[in-house]
Formats: structure tokens, C-alpha cells, sequence
């Protein structure tokens, strides 16, 4: 009898075991995260509690159980542990690893680009679609004189601090030390070399980067890029008046301007350089690194003028005279009057 008795409980701790075992294994180690792809980026905001991320994974339908992960999450003290970022989800996680990655702060950087921006506050909406901060604090920042001061720009010529590249942060960074990272990227990127050049060209290297700017928006060729340059760069030293129709068209902010007429030209505005001889004070797009390259090492040559050919090609025709680019200018006009673009 007695033996039948160890036997029974032997037999009722074993299976307790067993499933106590399954238990363990369905709660802890069972595959909880079924994606319909092999990851996702999940973000959990700054500010955010543990009922705002659980809601958010199951909302989401990132998690097959939600009551095992809460249950394990609880045991494992995840709501003491909230961290915002984003994390990398992979399929096929159990609840022990979905947890243990978010309660670790290890979060995977983002990578953001930014290229084609005319305004900073269309940079400000762009960044704001890659990181945390929203656009409007980004763009506060971008538009304030004092705040610009601290970086070494004014008002007018702050564009020239944000270099298109691609920047890998962590997608939760505060607006300040976003600014602060594309400060580093620029005081890197003009390294002595390129100070020595622009010296050279008896430019600082804002004027370069506002100069580029307005290569950048006269032609879409990218080839041409160093050839313009050089047709401005000389104007310069003959203290001839740019006249670069983009940057009158940067001061109508009226970006839908195809044909820059005898009216826009009356606007007075430090940006229109057929009324004011120089360079205007700031950047009209945030140049590319190609186009401030372009003007560093633009071409040498005599020309004074281009003109848009009139195959509407995108590309240009130069000349060294005033004669040659009236004959030029002319047969542009009569193929943009052939096709009706009046302005």
C-alpha cells in the first residue's frame, strides 16, 4: 500500500513538473511574435509607461499572446524598464528576448537623409519623419538668430550648417544634440584643404556654400556644376551683378516661377542679384556636397554668360561676350514663346 502511495506521488510531482515545464516553455520561451515579415522597427516614444508599450505591441498584432507576455514582462520587471528608441523586432522572438531587447535600452540607430531641400523649415519636416523630435521645435531652432550665433552663422546663412549626407543616430536624439551632429559633420567636411581652397577663391566657406546653392538650382546637370561656378566665380572678380534668376526667384518664395520676367526683377530683396552686386547673405537650398565641391573645384575659363539651350535639354550654352549671349538668350526666349511658358 504504501508503495503504491510513493508511486501516486512520484507520479502527481512528476506530472506537476511536466507541466509546470510546459508552462515555463508556453510563457517564457514559446514563440510569441509572428510578423508577416522577418523584422520591423518598433518605437517606444519618450515618455511612454509600460501599459503604453503593451498596448502598442498588441495594437499592433506583433505579439500572438498578449496576457503570457504580459505575465512574463511583470516577472521580469520590464515596467521599471522602459526606454525609448527603436528596436529591432525580430520574427519568431519568444517573450523572454522581445522583453529582455526593450528592457536593455539597446536600441538600433536610424539613418537619416536629407538631399533636393530648398527652406529649413521643409528640412524640419523632413527630419522630423526620421527621428522622435517633431518639426516644430527642429525648426525653431533653425529659424532662431541667438541659436544660430552659438554655431558661428547668422540668421540668413544657418542653412549652411546641415550638409546633405546620410547621419546614423539614435532615432530618440533631443533636437540639441542633433544640431551639435551636423555641426561635427561640418567642421569635418571642411577640413583645411578645402579652407585653403576656398582662401583661394577669396571665399569664406559660407560664401562657398552659398555660392553652391545657387550653382546647384540653376541646372539640373550635374556635369555643369563646376563650369557655372566658374562663370560666377568671374563675374565676382569683374564686380559684375550675379544675375542668377534663381535667387529671385528665392525671393518671391514663389517656387511655381518658371520664367524670371522684367516684373520680378523689381522686387527689392538682398536676394536679388540683378539689383544688388555679391553674393546674397545666405544660401537659397541647402547645397549639396557635390555643388560646394563643384565650386572649390570649379572649372577655369573665361566665359561670363550661359543661357539655357533651347532644345529644353536642361543644359546651358556659355559665352564670353555680352554679344554672344544676347544671341544666345534670344533663341531661348523665342523656343519658351513657341511652347507658351509666359511665366
Amino acid at each position: 500500500m504504501l508503495k503504491k502511495i510513493i508511486i501516486l506521488l512520484v507520479t502527481a510531482l512528476l506530472a506537476g513538473f511536466g507541466i509546470a515545464g510546459y508552462l515555463a516553455w508556453k510563457y517564457v520561451y514559446k514563440s510569441n511574435v509572428d510578423l508577416t515579415e522577418d523584422q520591423i522597427s518598433f518605437y517606444i516614444q519618450t515618455g511612454n509607461n509600460y501599459e503604453d508599450v503593451f498596448e502598442k505591441l498588441d495594437s499592433l498584432d506583433i505579439i500572438d499572446n498578449p496576457n503570457t507576455f504580459d505575465w512574463v514582462a511583470k516577472k521580469m520587471n520590464f515596467p521599471s524598464h522602459i526606454y525609448p528608441g527603436r528596436y529591432i523586432i525580430r520574427n519568431g522572438l519568444n517573450n523572454r528576448a522581445l522583453i529582455k531587447l526593450m528592457r536593455s535600452g539597446k536600441q538600433t540607430p536610424v539613418k537619416i537623409t536629407f538631399n533636393n531641400i530648398r527652406t529649413r523649415p521643409q528640412l524640419a519636416g523632413v527630419l522630423a519623419n526620421q527621428v522622435e523630435p517633431d518639426s516644430a521645435p527642429i525648426a525653431e531652432k533653425m529659424l532662431n538668430a541667438e541659436y544660430a550665433q552659438k554655431f558661428g552663422f547668422d540668421i540668413d546663412n544657418f542653412g549652411c550648417m546641415f550638409l546633405p549626407n546620410t547621419y546614423e543616430v539614435y532615432w530618440d536624439i533631443d533636437t540639441e544634440k542633433l544640431f551639435k551632429r551636423f555641426h561635427s559633420e561640418y567642421n569635418r567636411f571642411w577640413s583645411e584643404e578645402k579652407k585653403q581652397k576656398a582662401k583661394s577663391l577669396e571665399l569664406s566657406p559660407i560664401e562657398v556654400s552659398i555660392l553652391a546653392s545657387i550653382v546647384e538650382k540653376e541646372t539640373s546637370v550635374i556635369e555643369e556644376y563646376s563650369t557655372i561656378a566658374g562663370v560666377y566665380l568671374n563675374r565676382l572678380k569683374e564686380r559684375m551683378p550675379l544675375q542668377a534668376d534663381p535667387t529671385v526667384i528665392f525671393a518671391h518664395k514663389d517656387f511655381s516661377i518658371k520664367r524670371v520676367l522684367h516684373k520680378h526683377l523689381e522686387i527689392d530683396s538682398p536676394y536679388n542679384t540683378y539689383k544688388y552686386r555679391g553674393l546674397p547673405p545666405g544660401p537659397i537650398c541647402i547645397p549639396s556636397i557635390q555643388a560646394i565641391n563643384s565650386v572649390l573645384n570649379n572649372k577655369s575659363h573665361n566665359y561670363l554668360y550661359f543661357c539655357a539651350k533651347d532644345d529644353f535639354s536642361g543644359r546651358h550654352v556659355f559665352a564670353k561676350t555680352l554679344r554672344q549671349h544676347n544671341q544666345n538668350a534670344r533663341m531661348y526666349r523665342k523656343a519658351l514663346n513657341k511652347r507658351k511658358i509666359y511665366n
